[in-house]
């Protein structure tokens, strides 16, 4: 199970060596620290050379999951068209490539047009719009920050199915 939550949640290309070196640990005696986690981690995979620290993936992993993150985020893009008024705009800043999927899929629904009709909603970003150097300068988290954006349509729209979203 933890193999497959640092594959999907972290997008881990050492998920199998990781899981197996954490749950080798475990037997020998409890990891009692996040500095106990990073050093099973960094002992299971090759020397790393990218800017990432190598366990970034996998505490990211399992916030997603201990916090059940990306089912909150579905939860809350589900309500978001009833709880916008015509005219009425969202912006959300997604961190990881998973929100980032979601909130695409989610806003390419909303933005599609039946035949005849008007969307129910305008992207207001065709791409999603990174911070800015100075942003990155004065906040370095936001460096993984995309913004996508959208626009409730005045359009009257019927309640229903829309493009496979609920409204």
């Amino acid at each position: 199970e933890m193999e497959k939550i640092l594959r999907e949640l972290g997008e881990e290309r050492w998920a199998g060596r990781i899981a197996k070196a954490i749950a080798r640990q475990r037997r020998m005696r409890p990891l009692k620290t996040t500095g106990d986690l990073v050093k099973v981690i960094q002992g299971a995979i090759p020397p790393y050379r990218t800017r990432i620290h190598p366990a970034t993936r996998t505490f990211q992993a399992l916030r997603l999951a201990v916090n059940e993150e990306l089912s909150s985020l579905e939860t809350f893009l589900r309500e978001c068209p009833d709880l916008l008024k015509p005219g009425g705009r969202l912006g959300v800043i997604s961190f990881h490539s998973l929100e980032d999927r979601i909130v695409k899929e989610y806003f390419r629904r909303w933005g599609k047009r039946g035949k005849g009709e008007t969307p129910p909603f305008r992207i207001l970003t065709a791409k999603p719009v990174p911070p800015s150097s100075e942003e990155i300068r004065f906040n370095p988290r936001a460096r993984s920050a995309k913004l996508r954006a959208i626009e409730k349509n005045y359009e009257p729209i019927e309640r229903g199915e829309y493009g496979g979203v609920r409204f």
